[in-house]
């Protein structure tokens, strides 16, 4: 395989250097016949000037890497440098003719030649550069024998896709043409499609070209964007709709048909990725050991992803499910071998077990996603929220204090605002916690809020898809009940940004969009799989459950909001420290040891006043 590769390059490098050989000597020529009106004088030695003029020339070619470039795909930086090539070796040539001169051979040679040949280089040889191009591209165009696809989206992502399709001569899709909203692209053509007009046209194009495939190249739509294209494609019989998911990808300029995936709820209830200052959280992040708790979880896990990607001196993965930590250790390993990193199998009730920790690792940074989140669960064992969520919570601020870390950062949840169950209610005791331990410490302690994130474990999307593929009925709890969603790898950007810009003592708030209704979600679902709700799986209304709210907040009634530096994150202007925190969970010892829910809950409001218990 190696000797055939290497066979390939150089055959096809000795047929580059052969051809322009012969080029470049017909530039000569024709440039004096062009001179000469095609009669040219016999004193001119041209047979001399040929090998002096390819001796010059062929050597910038080889500096300027013209036989080590890939010209089945030539765009326009190769272009640029291969004029740059021919002009450096045109102006040596300039030199050498008029200056050196050696001998005097070039006594009486045309000024207008150098520049005749110049042209004529720059034609021929780079006719010759883009034929290999030329033949991929027109001459083995795909037979059109592929779906015929719509392109949905006429900037840079579908410009990239529609040349991928275009390389592949037995391909899945033949492209009929572009739809883009941008009323300026109309009429063009890309690639050899035409752009045929906008996104609501989508229905009467489907019929009009026969449409079978769909492929949405968007990177940057938005959830409403999304909403509204997939709103036309529902008016057609198209089964095959797919998406370019990833604005990396765009940014790398290197957008394939591999990158094209099924449309998921994900794409649909997702929003436009939040830009993030890099430097303020490199330096947040940078040679610091780095604490992670609750490492195994969905939250957790991509806290420990990307703080891998800002080269901490060690990161430190703590869990109380040892499986799912050895999933992420074999998964961290292999992307970072270069990086410290260790699992450690722990509660973060364990007093004992947290102090060691901290004394054999001292970590600098604390990220403590480790927290009990099901709120009918906790409803049933309330004293398991308040064992985890309350008293883990203590226990690594107080460890923290004593390790002198710089910075903590709790994750919280919307379901602290106003609180209506037993888990809400524990994670608001906990940012009180947080910010009673920043107020008598040198360390900075903070707190994070956000609603659903699209894809965590044991949420409703999860849920749904399990449903549909039993062939449902999918169970929503009320028809008006709505929730803030957010992908994980954003919130998770979004905690890192506002943990690198906290000073100590705030609450933060994450911007979470529009608020979308679970039953459009459920809907949603079922249509990307294919089926239509309630004709082909039902949809059926269980009720609202213990503690849940219909219409999540994120703020109190006593608090307001008040921007960053950031535009999603916003910090919330709340009531005074609890001094007195410390003294009112103490009563909670007991209760944990006998369990009684209508004592905890009373404790809890006697705690968060604002907690109302949902019947």
């Amino acid at each position: 395989m190696h000797i055939r590769f290497k066979r390939t390059r150089y055959t096809r490098l000795l047929a580059f250097l052969v051809g322009d050989v012969f080029l470049l000597s017909l530039s000569l020529y024709l440039s004096f016949l062009v001179r000469f009106d095609w009669n040219i004088p016999w004193q001119y030695p041209f047979l001399l000037y040929i090998p002096v003029f390819v001796a010059i020339k062929i050597p910038l070619l080889f500096a300027f890497r013209m036989y080590s470039m890939s010209w089945s795909f030539a765009g326009v930086h190769e272009v640029i440098n291969l004029g740059k090539a021919l002009s450096f070796s045109s102006m040596a040539v300039a030199i050498f003719v008029y200056a050196v001169n050696p001998d005097n051979i070039f006594a009486g040679f045309p000024r207008s030649i150098v520049f005749l040949d110049y042209i004529l280089s720059c034609l021929l040889v780079g006719a010759f550069r883009l034929l290999r191009r030329f033949y991929i591209h027109i001459a083995k165009r795909p037979s059109g024998k592929g779906k015929k696809t719509l392109i949905v989206g006429a900037g840079n992502a579908g410009e990239l896709l529609a040349r991928d399709i275009r390389r592949h001569e037995e391909g899945s899709y033949a492209i009929a043409g572009f739809v883009d909203d941008e009323e300026g692209k109309w009429g063009s053509f890309i690639q050899g499609a035409k752009v045929l007009g906008n996104t609501v046209e989508i229905p009467r194009l489907v019929g009009k070209f026969d449409i079978e495939a769909v492929l949405i190249a968007i990177p940057s739509a938005t959830s409403k964007d999304m909403k509204r294209i997939m709103s036309s494609i529902r008016k057609t019989p198209i089964k095959e709709v797919k998406i370019i998911p990833s604005m990396k990808r765009i940014i790398a300029g290197n957008v394939t048909l591999s990158d094209v995936k099924e449309v998921s709820i994900e794409d649909i209830i997702g929003r436009e990725q939040a830009s993030l200052n890099g430097e303020d959280v490199g330096r947040l992040i940078k040679g610091k050991r780095v604490l992670v708790t609750g490492a195994g979880g969905s939250i957790g896990s991509e806290i420990v992803r990307q703080v891998m990607n800002h080269d901490p001196e060690m990161a430190l993965a703590l869990d109380i499910d040892e499986t799912e930590l050895f999933y992420l250790e074999n998964e961290i390993r292999l992307l970072h071998r270069g990086t410290s990193y260790r699992s450690i199998v722990a509660d973060v009730c364990d007093a004992g077990k947290v102090e060691y920790i901290f004394d054999r690792y001292r970590p600098e940074i604390v990220l403590h996603a480790a927290a009990y989140k099901h709120v009918p669960m906790m409803e049933r064992y309330p004293e398991e929220a308040v064992r985890v969520n309350v008293f883990g919570t203590l226990k690594l601020l107080q460890a923290s204090v004593q390790c002198s870390v710089e910075k903590f950062v709790l994750i919280s949840t919307d379901k602290a605002v106003s609180p209506t169950s037993v888990m809400g209610s524990t994670k608001r005791v906990a940012e009180e916690l947080v910010k009673f331990h920043n107020a008598g410490s040198h360390s900075k302690f903070m707190a994070v809020r956000f609603g659903n994130v699209v894809g965590s474990r044991g949420s409703v999307i999860p849920v749904f898809k399990n449903q549909i593929l039993k062939g449902g009925p999918v169970t929503v709890t009320h028809k008006d009940m709505t929730r803030y969603f957010m992908s994980i790898p954003e919130a998770v950007a979004l905690v890192l940004q506002a943990g690198a810009m906290g000073q100590g003592g705030e609450v933060f708030m994450l911007d979470m969009g529009e608020p979308v209704r679970i039953l459009d979600v459920a809907r949603e679902m079922i249509r990307l799989s294919g089926f239509e709700p309630d004709k082909d799986i039902p949809i059926v209304f269980a009720g609202v459950r213990q503690g849940e709210k219909l219409y999540e907040e994120l703020l109190t009634p006593l608090e307001t909001t008040e921007g960053t530096t950031h535009p999603k994150i916003f910090t919330a202007k709340n009531e005074a420290v609890k001094n007195d925190i410390i003294v009112q969970i103490q009563a909670f010892q007991q209760l944990l040891v006998n369990p009684e829910k209508s004592k905890i809950v009373s404790l809890l409001k006697e705690i968060i006043p604002a907690y109302t218990p949902s019947e």
